[in-house]
């Protein structure tokens, strides 16, 4: 009766234990995925984004931006501190990012807040890093895509312009000649950073191959 008894209870410990694991892994599984459902949400924001420029609302598209960029922090955040970082998040986190930029200059351009001139040279920029890619990967193989210096402050001034421009037309701010200087900052960096890429990829073929483990 009394061996009875201990092996009912080391099988109600393990029962527990095995239950305690199980909730465990799930959690870590779903925690996991943090990252990419914050990205899926920035993406999501995207045509919330156009609509409320559409109906020129400024304030609540200031919002929606701020968090957006707040959200990508986030993701980026929570991905590099606990190791989540995974081939989805990869490809999802950029196409998020140039998503909101791209709807948030084409409908600024449109609704004349912006030049349309600068929209064509940011687009145009974009559409030459990608053939450069295509151009170097047809060459090399798959290689690693890192932004440089002059994409990454390049960024942040088009981030600060949209920001500025969407500040200005909802009265939250008012500093005379600030969103012109913005535009032509925006201007130089694209040209900068759009000439480092080229001279870095095709004329010097500063190229990492990428390591299938990788792609992991």
């Amino acid at each position: 009766m009394v061996s009875a008894r201990r092996s009912s209870g080391k099988y109600k410990i393990g029962h527990y234990a095995g239950r305690g694991e199980y909730a465990y892994n799930r959690f870590t599984m779903s925690f996991a995925q943090v990252p990419n459902i914050i990205t899926i949400a920035r993406l999501v924001m995207v045509p919330l984004l156009i609509l409320l420029l559409k109906q020129q609302d400024y304030q609540a598209a200031l919002i929606l931006f701020v968090v957006a960029g707040l959200s990508d922090g986030l993701d980026g955040f929570i991905a590099r501190r606990w190791h989540l970082e995974s081939h989805l998040g990869g490809v999802l986190d950029p196409l998020a990012d140039k998503l909101l930029m791209l709807s948030a200059y084409v409908s600024l351009a449109l609704l004349g807040h912006i030049p349309f001139w600068l929209l064509l040279v940011v687009i145009s920029r974009d559409f030459l890093i990608v053939a450069g890619y295509l151009i170097v990967t047809s060459q090399s193989g798959a290689v690693k895509m890192e932004a440089s210096y002059f994409s990454k402050f390049n960024t942040a001034a088009q981030i600060a312009l949209v920001a500025i421009v969407l500040a200005e037309q909802a009265a939250v701010l008012r500093v005379p000649l600030l969103s012109e200087l913005m535009i032509y900052t925006v201007l130089v960096t694209t040209l900068v950073s759009g000439a480092h890429y080229y001279w870095s990829w095709i004329v010097k073929k500063r190229i990492e191959p990428l390591n299938p483990s990788d792609d992991n």
